[in-house]
């Protein structure tokens, strides 16, 4: 066997094996009720180790797959969307800001600014979807979403640090175990 078609091969049973571990992790947000806010984060992280060995393209692609497959066989579409809105993509476009912006300030400002923008879009469109007024967001004068928004930025930052921590271990210690790679 070639050497080309044994890596393509490679290629696609690899990325095959992390679109599966995502569409489970997905399919367990039904059962287990923290996983709605758990699980889609999970699922996000595994798609990092594919742009580290195979690129954006490829991460795109497993990101399809798992966002696609998760629309029509998770049962917690609360969880699909927040997969879909953030989660999936980000360690994506983590990497991508990472490289292309050099100052600090200036990564954390576009990374909470998606992030501000997936969780306000998220909330407005499942408002819409589930039709719920505006008003049923209001407990005694204070409009709930606000703090949920304050919340998600703290959460937030604590998952771009667990990407970074994933994206180095799987670097350090399990690459060379999948590519014997260092």
């Amino acid at each position: 066997m070639k050497n080309g078609v044994k890596s393509s091969t490679f290629r696609i049973a690899f990325c095959s094996i992390i679109a599966a571990l995502g569409l489970v992790l997905m399919l367990l947000t039904s059962i287990i009720p923290v996983g709605t806010y758990a699980f889609p984060c999970f699922a996000g992280i595994f798609i990092a180790s594919v742009v580290i060995e195979y690129g954006i393209k490829w991460g795109l692609g497993v990101f399809a797959v798992v966002s696609i497959l998760s629309l029509f066989l998770a049962g917690d579409k609360e969880a699909v969307l927040y997969f879909i809105a953030l989660f999936g993509y980000y360690p994506i476009l983590k990497g991508v800001i990472e490289k292309k912006l050099k100052s600090r300030l200036f990564q954390y400002i576009l990374k909470f600014t998606v992030f501000n923008a997936a969780a306000v879009g998220s909330f407005f469109a499942a408002s819409f979807i589930l039709s719920i007024s505006p008003d049923e967001y209001t407990i005694f004068g204070v409009y709930i979403p606000w703090l949920f928004l304050v919340a998600g930025n703290i959460f937030f930052a604590i998952y771009d640090f667990a990407v970074t921590v994933f994206v180095g271990q799987y670097v350090v210690k399990l690459r060379k175990n999948f590519f014997g790679k260092k």
